[in-house]
C-alpha cells in the first residue's frame, strides 16, 4: 500500500469539480462534428485559450491532406480541422504524452445538440463523455501537477486532434512523431460507468475497392459486358468468409450500378476489418490482395484498392502491463477500484502503442451511451478521474521509469 504524501494531498486538493463542469458545458455547447470545420475552429480556439494556463507553447497544427473515395469512384482531398499541440519542457529527461480529441460523431445538422440533466449528477449532451469531459480531466490534472516540484525533470506534449472519430487520418503522422521517445502515454477516452478501463484492443482497417468493368445492353448483348457490381458483391462474400476467431470482417456498403437494362461498369465495395493481433493484420493484407486478384481474373474487371489498417492492434505488453499496474495502485490509494477488460473499439491509443509506447487510453470521465443521443457524463467522476491522472503523472515523474 502506497499512502499519499503531504505534497500529493496538497496537489489533489487543488482539483475542483465546478470549473471542470463549466468547461464541459461550454465546450459541449459548440458542435464540433468531425466535418464541421467552423465548429472545430471555434472549439480549437476555446481549447487553446484553456490550455494556455500551462507553462509551455500552445500551437495549432494544420492537418495532413487526406484522400477519400467518393461514390463515383473519384478520389477527393477532404479537409479536416487544425490540431491543438502543447509542448512543456521539451528538454527534460523524462517525457510523457497526453492525447484527446475535440471532434464528436454528431454533425452540425444532427438532432443531438443540447445539454440536459438526466438525474442529479448525470449530464446528457453531445461529447460530454467522449470526450470534452476527458479533455477537462486532462487539463485539470496537468494544471494541478504543475504545482509539484517533482515535474521539474519531466516534460510532456499534449495533442488534441480534430479527426479521431473518423480514424485520425490527418493526425496519424503527428501522433507517431509525438510518441517518439516518450516514457508513457495517457489518452482520455471515457471509462465505463463503473470505472472499468479498456485494456487490450483489436485493430481496425477500412478499405474501398473500386471496380471498373464494361457496360453493355442487358438484353441485346449482356455477355459483352463486365459486371462491376457483381464483382463487388462476389468480393464481399469472399471477404466475409475470412471471418474467424481473432478477425471480424464487415462488408458495409456497395456503391454503383445504374439502370436495370445496363450491365454496370462501376462499383465500390466498402469493408471494415477488425484484427486482434499484428499477425492477423499481415495475413489479412495478403488474403485481401490475393482475393482481389482472383476477382479481377474471374470477372475480367479492374480493381483499385484504397485504404489501410489505420488502427493497429493494441495488446497489453510488458510496458503496458506496468503502466496499468501503476494506475491500478494509484487508484487504490485514492479508494478507487481500477479494473480493465479487452475492447473491440479502437482509438488513438492503438497508434501510440504501435510506436512501442505504453498507453492507458481510457483515463477520461465515467460515462456511457457514447456515439448516441443518450450519451451521458457522471459528473462526480470529473474530480475523481482528474485526481487519478494527477497522482499517476506525479508518480511517473518521480520514478522516471515504469
Amino acid at each position: 500500500m502506497h499512502t499519499l504524501t503531504d505534497s500529493e494531498r496538497q496537489v489533489l486538493e487543488t482539483i475542483q469539480q465546478r470549473p471542470m463542469l463549466d468547461q464541459v458545458e461550454s465546450w459541449s455547447a459548440v458542435n464540433s462534428g468531425s466535418g464541421n470545420l467552423d465548429g472545430l475552429a471555434t472549439t480549437a480556439k476555446m481549447l487553446a485559450d484553456a490550455f494556455s494556463v500551462l507553462p509551455g507553447e500552445v500551437t495549432l497544427v494544420n492537418p495532413e491532406p487526406v484522400d477519400r473515395v467518393l461514390a463515383d469512384g473519384s478520389i477527393k482531398t477532404v479537409a479536416h480541422g487544425q490540431h491543438l499541440l502543447v509542448t512543456v519542457r521539451p528538454d527534460a529527461p523524462t517525457q510523457l504524452l497526453f492525447t484527446g480529441h475535440m471532434d464528436t460523431v454528431f454533425p452540425a445538422d444532427h438532432e443531438f445538440q443540447k445539454l440536459r440533466w438526466l438525474d442529479d449528477g448525470v449530464l446528457n449532451g453531445p461529447g460530454v463523455a467522449d470526450m470534452k469531459g476527458g479533455i477537462s480531466v486532462m487539463l485539470a490534472a496537468l494544471r494541478a501537477v504543475e504545482l509539484s516540484a517533482s515535474l521539474s525533470r519531466t516534460g510532456y506534449q499534449v495533442l488534441i486532434n480534430s479527426d479521431e472519430e473518423v480514424g485520425s487520418p490527418s493526425s496519424a503522422k503527428l501522433l507517431t512523431e509525438l510518441a517518439r521517445n516518450k516514457l508513457a502515454a495517457l489518452t482520455y477516452e471515457p471509462a465505463l460507468p463503473d470505472g472499468t478501463l479498456a485494456g487490450a484492443r483489436g485493430g481496425s482497417g477500412n478499405f474501398s475497392i473500386i471496380f471498373s468493368g464494361l457496360s453493355a445492353h442487358a438484353g441485346r448483348n449482356p455477355d459483352d459486358g463486365r459486371n462491376a457490381l457483381l464483382a463487388a458483391a462476389d468480393l464481399a462474400l469472399r471477404l466475409k468468409r475470412l471471418s474467424r476467431e481473432g478477425l471480424s470482417v464487415n462488408p458495409a456498403k456497395i456503391d454503383g450500378g445504374g439502370p436495370n437494362n445496363v450491365v454496370p461498369n462501376h462499383a465500390i465495395l466498402r469493408v471494415n476489418f477488425r484484427p486482434r493481433t499484428p499477425e492477423i493484420v499481415t495475413q489479412t493484407e495478403a488474403d485481401l490482395h490475393r482475393i482481389i486478384a482472383d476477382i479481377e481474373r474471374e470477372h475480367d474487371v479492374r480493381a483499385h484498392l484504397h485504404g489501410s489498417f489505420g488502427r493497429p492492434p493494441k495488446p497489453i505488453d510488458d510496458g503496458a502491463a506496468k503502466l496499468f499496474a501503476l494506475v491500478k495502485q494509484t487508484g487504490a490509494d485514492l479508494g478507487l477500484s481500477i479494473a480493465w477488460r479487452s475492447s473491440g473499439g479502437v482509438c488513438d491509443g492503438n497508434n501510440i502503442a504501435a510506436c512501442g509506447v505504453p498507453a492507458v487510453d481510457t483515463m477520461g470521465v465515467r460515462g456511457g451511451n457514447i456515439h448516441s443521443k443518450d450519451e451521458f457524463l457522471i459528473v462526480e467522476s470529473l474530480t475523481e478521474r482528474a485526481q487519478l491522472s494527477a497522482l499517476t503523472i506525479m508518480r511517473l515523474s518521480e520514478k522516471g521509469a515504469l
